[in-house]
């Protein structure tokens, strides 16, 4: 396992700055789809999971799902995030939760099933910490579901299949290539 580099942490951060950005950006959609009710925004809300899993994606070494949360998270919160120093608290978690997925597979993995499985697992931090705000816990058993279900459902398709595609995009100009080694199926896709 290689340890974070100097320009690890820094585009670690670079990403993470566009995601807190756009998490600002976000805090509007989420909140006019509110109204709509049956948790249509709590299909969106895994959006605010994406900087760990396409950091991940991008640097590929431990702490980096964590470091890129927290990141985003406080880049949010110095724009002035309608939610305020939570989101920093929600940050680590989420960071957390990501990277254990990670630490898991030994940081070798990288496929669309673990990228999803921990754009879940940050949903879940996400869903403990709701819980223990409290606001959750009163919903009715059939609206508690729906609200899973809808949360669990955005961070796949948002964090993990979204992620897991935005950053093949990016393999595909080669912006990767500027913070990642090649490897060995990088020579061999050359030698076909």
């Amino acid at each position: 396992m290689t340890k974070l580099k100097l320009t690890d942490v820094l585009v670690t951060v670079i990403i993470s700055i566009g995601f807190g950005v756009i998490y600002k950006m976000w805090g509007p959609l989420y909140n006019m789809l509110k109204p709509l009710g049956i948790h249509a925004d709590q299909l969106i809300y895994g959006m605010w999971f994406m900087a760990a899993t396409v950091a991940f994606l991008i640097i590929r070494k431990p702490g980096v799902a964590l470091l890129a949360e927290i990141a985003a998270s406080s880049g949010e919160f110095l724009m002035g995030s309608e939610w305020g120093l939570e989101v920093l608290l929600f940050g680590v978690v989420q960071g957390l939760f990501a990277e254990a997925v990670f630490f898991a597979t030994g940081y070798k993995k990288n496929s669309m099933t673990i990228i999803s499985i921990a754009a879940v697992m940050s949903a879940i931090g996400s869903i403990l910490m709701d819980f223990y705000k409290g606001y959750i816990g009163d919903l009715a058993t059939w609206n508690l579901v729906l609200f899973l279900c809808a949360r669990l459902i955005g961070a796949v398709l948002i964090s993990g299949v979204g992620a897991f595609y935005l950053v093949k995009a990016l393999e595909q100009t080669g912006v990767t290539n500027l913070v990642r080694p090649a490897d060995k199926e990088d020579y061999e896709v050359l030698d076909r």
